[in-house]
């Protein structure tokens, strides 16, 4: 999985309290965001960090079960459009995340009435969302190091 960087500015703090655990939307933290490929900020081009789309995915439905178009929504409506993940990327990381116990999907009715796989966050979800999390923080410590270098 690969990740681009481009600048903080574009970003606006969280809008809810589920998100305000993400660092990299902290732009007191650091002076860059991440994405992954197939989560397109305006005109970068990718670098090299991972993970980065699962840790978005397990954030947001641990909030709420979500259906896939719901998930890359509300990334994208959360980052004020900093980030939009594409559908190439994230039906592939669902289906993954949830051969790897993450997740579980069931198909239901929508409010549109249209047949949708829901996806919700599992036990085993909550424990790698926390581990991502804290690999995040990390790295985000390990890059603000760096970036504050005299």
């Amino acid at each position: 999985m690969v990740v681009r960087v481009g600048h903080a500015h574009q970003l606006r703090p969280p809008l809810d309290a589920c998100w305000t655990q993400l660092s990299f939307l902290d732009t007191a933290s650091t002076r860059s965001y991440p994405s992954v490929l197939g989560m397109l900020p305006k005109a970068k081009k990718p670098d090299a960090l991972q993970g980065t789309l699962d840790l978005l995915v397990l954030k947001t439905l641990s909030c709420e079960p979500r259906h896939g178009y719901s998930v890359a929504a509300r990334i994208q409506q959360i980052t004020d459009d900093a980030l939009r993940v594409e559908e190439g990327s994230l039906y592939p990381a669902l289906h993954r995340m949830e051969q790897a116990g993450w997740i579980t999907a069931e198909w239901r009715v929508t409010e549109n009435n249209r047949r949708a796989r829901i996806y919700r966050l599992t036990r085993a979800g909550q424990k790698r969302l926390g581990e991502e999390e804290a690999k995040w923080d990390r790295l985000a410590e390990a890059v603000g190091k760096v970036l504050r270098m005299a």
